[in-house]
């Protein structure tokens, strides 16, 4: 797992920037309900969407937290005030929930069920909770890219959709609403799916195994090595307490 402290430095400007933020603020708050309360981002790291969220809902008392201290200071740089460190299974205190990309990085179905019941736990009746699924697929736009690393051993996807409803639903959390928006500015090239599969990404070969070698080679072969093929589609789903 990536070094989120570390990462902090470089999040933003690595990830669409603000172009992202504002087209996964957008999806969110059309999932919803736009009326006077409180709001948790929850995983809101560096805060560039939560700003948004609450720019957006001024009515709304929009809180981030996260448990990486370099994403909480420069998310308390955006929202003075409104930033807490803490962990997503012992969230500390109740509302509503958004988090987006969190569940993609949970180690197994354990650990989704122990986000998922706390965010069930903490919501009011009525409350909806709404978060991204299926990460690593919407990387998966069709391009040559999919075609030369076809094969490759992968981890089972944590943030499966139907996986996070099934769970969800254990915790009286009912499917209440789905949407989507684009990753901008996060098509990937040959060249840098390259850098990613040497440090770890898109499969579970360790270190020294050969076949990271053998994918490299097949990426390095394509066309136009810098050039970013589409960007992904990232997809949300909105849950609502019983």
């Amino acid at each position: 797992m990536l070094d989120y402290d570390k990462e902090s430095r470089l999040y933003d400007a690595s990830r669409g920037g603000e172009q992202r933020a504002e087209a996964a603020a957008a999806a969110v708050l059309d999932l919803i309900p736009d009326r006077p309360g409180r709001l948790l981002d929850l995983a809101c790291g560096t805060g560039i969407v939560t700003r948004r969220l609450a720019t957006a809902r001024p009515a709304t008392r929009v809180t981030g937290t996260d448990l990486a201290a370099g994403m909480i200071r420069r998310a308390a740089d955006r929202l003075p005030g409104a930033i807490v460190r803490a962990d997503s299974r012992r969230l500390p205190f109740p509302d509503a929930v958004t988090s987006i990309w969190l569940l993609h990085l949970l180690t197994g179905p354990d650990d989704l069920d122990a986000v998922l019941a706390e965010c069930a736990r903490v919501l009011r009746p009525g409350g909806v909770y709404v978060t991204t699924v299926d990460k690593a697929a919407a990387h998966d736009v069709g391009s040559d890219i999919e075609a030369a690393l076809a094969g490759r051993p992968i981890r089972p996807a944590a943030d499966a959709a139907d996986l996070v409803t099934a769970h969800a639903a254990r915790h009286g959390l009912a499917l209440a609403g789905r949407s989507a928006f684009p990753g901008v500015g996060q098509g990937r090239s040959p060249r840098s799916t390259i850098a990613d599969l040497h440090r770890g990404w898109f499969s579970m070969l360790p270190p020294g195994d050969p076949r990271r070698g053998t994918y490299a080679a097949r990426l390095a072969a394509l066309p136009d090595q810098d050039r970013p093929r589409a960007d992904p589609t990232f997809t949300l789903r909105a849950f609502r307490k019983h």
